[in-house]
Parts: structure tokens; sequence; C-alpha cells
């Protein structure tokens, strides 16, 4: 026996070296979201309590010592070996209504074990210190199995859903702590500590690897994002910033007037364009007809070929910032500056089931497929389109013919679903400013 202890506390070492060490470096770790960490530290407070609730059952197992308290050591384990793997569903979870049914699950896991210390219903240690199972004696196990089933499901949901090698590991570690269950029920051994508190530590050190992970991964597609604004914004139009100034200075010379109105709405068009650079969230359809309205009056002034017109029924509800604006610069840059007389035409209207958006013009039209081998000349509409999907749950079709102009239609459904709102205001600061330049 002595051997077995001496064997059991280089274990016990190891196992705690290990906890103390992820507990270290969860606490320093910066890509961790703080109720991430919480829980992981929950999680390891609660396997150093399970490694020494195995070592004082390994001791009190053998002959001569307290059935009583033997007892009592084993209904703390099984009532709190569940407990983890609801703490593992929190870390894959989020928040999750099923989550309170998992409780409830611990709940009639605890109410069963305790009933150990006035019945033998679940379990029972006989007078010469044997342990022996009564009838809802697996109570734990099947608890634990329907716990791991509901984990492994939302490590499959979530594998499906980002498509990422990384969230492997969370099926993995629901695979390892299941071996460790069997083992623990089927297979005859003595071991100071259960194969199910060594997976689950293991399986713990695997989720610290996985959420770091994610999080790493979120901070450079952060990065790339940020690295895709600063190339389009050294991109931002320098002719039409040029060629602006060229014609209020020409204009102060002939019509001091209108040069003043020019001057007036080219400054309100850069500084609501810089101010939608920074808008974290979806913005009034009002404010971005406005903004385009200022882009094209600048136009309009500069190419007197060229009108844009507008009929707006429908302007009550939000957008991402940059939405029609960067499509009427493409259509008058793109379409219909060669056209004697072009037309742009914006109008909106309102179904049952969408906001309707419409940008048409009588420009020189393109080919629609080849539009994802344009390098340039229409990348800025594959942005509107992913930000139209994203941000607001909507669809953008283009309708394009050679020689005779292109019609973009945005639809937006009336009610935004939440997840859209959550992933617009986690994503649009990089987002929002990629629309900034079509070209």
């Amino acid at each position: 026996m002595e051997q077995d202890i001496q064997s059991s506390i280089i274990v016990i070492g190891i196992l705690t070296a290990l906890l103390i060490g992820l507990t270290f470096v969860t606490i320093i770790d910066s890509f961790i979201k703080k109720e991430h960490k919480k829980i992981l530290l929950i999680i390891v407070a609660i396997l150093a309590s399970l490694i020494a609730q195995n070592f004082a059952e390994f001791i009190l197992w053998h002959p001569g010592q307290s059935i009583t308290l033997r007892k009592f050591v084993s209904i703390y384990g099984y009532i709190v070996r569940p407990i983890v793997i609801v703490m593992f569903l929190y870390l894959v979870a989020k928040k999750n209504r099923l989550l309170y049914v998992a409780w409830g699950l611990i709940g009639i896991n605890a109410l069963v074990y305790l009933t150990a210390t006035f019945s033998k219903i679940a379990f029972y240690i006989s007078k010469d210190n044997h342990f022996q199972r009564g009838p809802l004696g697996y109570t734990c196990h099947i608890v634990s199995a329907i716990l791991l089933a509901y984990l492994f499901f939302l490590s499959i949901k979530e594998c499906y859903n980002v498509r990422k090698l990384e969230t492997i590991i969370p099926m993995f570690n629901a695979c390892v702590v299941v071996m460790a269950i069997v083992l623990d029920a089927f297979v005859d051994y003595e071991m100071s500590i259960a194969c199910l508190t060594i997976g689950m530590i293991v399986g713990t050190v695997f989720y610290y690897v996985w959420l770091h992970l994610r999080f790493v991964r979120e901070h450079e597609s952060a990065l790339m994002a940020e690295q895709r604004i600063q190339i389009m914004m050294s991109q931002i139009q320098p002719h039409f910033l040029y060629n602006t100034l060229s014609t209020i200075q020409a204009l102060c010379q002939t019509d001091p007037d209108k040069a003043f109105t020019v001057t007036e709405n080219f400054g309100k068009y850069l500084r609501q364009n810089l101010n939608s650079l920074g808008q974290p969230n979806l913005i009034p359809m009002q404010k971005e007809i406005e903004h385009t309205r200022l882009y094209s009056e600048i136009e309009m002034v500069r190419f007197p070929n060229i009108h844009v017109e507008y009929d707006i029924k429908d302007e009550d509800f939000d957008v991402p910032a940059l939405l029609v604006q960067p499509l009427v610069e493409n259509a008058i840059r793109h379409g219909v500056r060669i056209r004697e007389k072009g037309l742009v035409t914006v109008s909106t209207r309102k179904t049952p089931e969408y906001h309707i958006i419409v940008v048409k013009d009588n420009g020189k039209g393109f080919d629609i497929n080849a539009l994802p081998k344009m390098e340039g000349t229409h990348v800025g509409l594959r942005n509107v389109q992913e930000r139209v999907e994203k941000m607001c749950g909507g669809t953008m079709t283009i309708i394009s013919r050679i020689d005779s102009g292109t019609t973009i239609t945005i639809r937006l459904p009336l009610r935004v679903p939440q997840s859209m709102q959550n992933l617009s205001s986690k994503n649009s600061k990089g987002e929002n400013k990629d629309a900034d330049r079509l070209r």
C-alpha cells in the first residue's frame, strides 16, 4: 500500500503541476475572453478538488478506513463530475436555453446520490468496506452521457458553421471523456486517480488551446480587414478629389455662387465619408441618401451630360454605411460618362417582406460572368454584396447588358436577424470602411 501511495503522489503531483500551469497561462493570456477565463478557472478548481477526492477515495478504499467518510467522499465525486461537462458546454455553447436543462439534470443527479446518506437506492458501502451500486447507481453515467451527447452535437455544429480544423478539438475532448467513463465503469484496475478525472484535465488543456486558436484566428481576420481598409484608403479616388478642386477653381472665375455651393457640398461629402469610415453600426437610410445626393450633385457639376434622379418611397430603415453612394459612384465612373445623356436613378420601395433599393443606369454595361475576374473596376460590388449579406441578411442582384446599362437591386429583410445585428456591431468597423472605395 505504501508503494501505491507513493506512485499516487507522483501522479497527483504531475496533474497538479499541469493544472497550476494551466491556471497561470489562462490568467496571463490576453487572447482569451474574460468570460472564458472565468469558466476555465472554475473548471480547474473543480478538477483540483476531484484529484483530492479521488486520492481520498483511494485511501479510504483500503480495509480499516472510515466507511462514513468514504460514503461522503464518493457522493461528492458523483455530484461534481457532470458539472465539469456542463462547464465544457459553456465554452462551446455560449448562451443557450438548453443549459438550464443541463443544470436540471445536475440537480437530479445530486439528489439521487445524496440519498446514499440514508438509503441504498444509489449506492452503499458494506460493513467490510466494499462499494455496492443500487438501482440508480449509474445515474451519474447516464447524466454524463446525455451531457456528452449534447456537447458532441454542439461541437459538430461549431465545426460545420466555422469550417475550421481547430473545431475538431471539442469533438476530440468529448470522445476522450467518453472513453474515460467507459474505462472507469467497465475496466477493473487499481488507480488513485480515476480515468475520468485525467480525461477531463486533458480535455481542459485542449479547450484552452482551442479558445486561444479561435481568438488568434479572429484577430488575424481583423488585421486582414484593417489591411484591406488601408489599401482602399490609399486608393481613395485622387482623380475625383483633384478634378473637384479644379472644377471649384474654374467656377470661382465664372460662377462664384456655384463655386461656393460646390465647395460646401464637397466639404460635407468629405466629412460624411470620414464619419462613415468609423461608423460601428448600421445608419439610417435617409442619411445614406443625403450622402449620395452630395456626391451626385458634385459629379453633375463636373459632368453636365449626366443626371442622377431619386425616387425615394421608403427610407425608414437602416443600412450599412456607404452602401448606396458607392453604387452611384460606380455607375457614373464606369457607366454613364460615355453617354451624351447619362442617367442614373436611385429608387426605394417597401414590400411586405423587404426594403428594396434599386440603382439603375443607362451606361455601357459589363459582362457579369467576368465580374469575379475583374481586379479593380468592380471589386466594390463584391464588397457591397458581402456587407448586405453579413450585416443585414439581405441579397444583391446585378443585371447588366453590354451597351444597355446596369441595374443593381438590393433586398433587405424588414427584420434584421439578431445574429446579423451582433455581427454588424462586431465587424462593421472593418467592413464599413471597406466600402469607401468601389474599384
